[in-house]
């Protein structure tokens, strides 16, 4: 028996300017399956098959401000797990080549001494992505 109260992630909602822009880069881009939304709210639901994010449309995109990672409290990035390094340099292939998509780090070891590597893009909305391999 465990004390634990969680069972890890159930889904992760994030506010886009632009529910068509994001989906077309979930499921055009990296193939995430649309699996509900709420057409009132706006919102959509995809997921990988392993992750389930919400994505919400803000009330007013023209007014909306953009999160600044540094001084605010939230949601700093979004990590995305990948198979292994084959698959994250397919991913950047893929991601890189979506106009709107913006490099914040190319792809290289998360610290000099880990073969863990990563990269991470603004995607077009302007949410932070990162794609990892796993941990070693």
């Amino acid at each position: 028996m465990t004390d634990k109260l969680t069972r890890g992630v159930h889904h992760i909602g994030l506010t886009v300017p632009d529910l068509d822009e994001a989906r077309a880069f979930f499921c055009g881009v990296l193939g995430f399956d649309e699996v509900g939304g709420v057409p009132d709210y706006p919102s959509i639901f995809v997921s990988d098959g392993a992750i389930l994010l919400t994505l919400w449309r803000a009330a007013d995109p023209l007014t909306a401000r953009a999160f600044d990672r540094r001084g605010n409290i939230g949601l700093h990035h979004l990590s995305l797990a990948v198979a292994d390094d084959a698959a994250l340099d397919a991913a950047w292939e893929k991601v890189r080549a979506r106009p709107g998509v913006v490099v914040d780090t190319a792809p290289g070891a998360v610290r000099p001494d880990s073969a863990t590597r990563h990269f991470l893009i603004f995607i077009p909305g302007g949410l932070r992505i990162e794609f990892a391999t796993p941990f070693a």
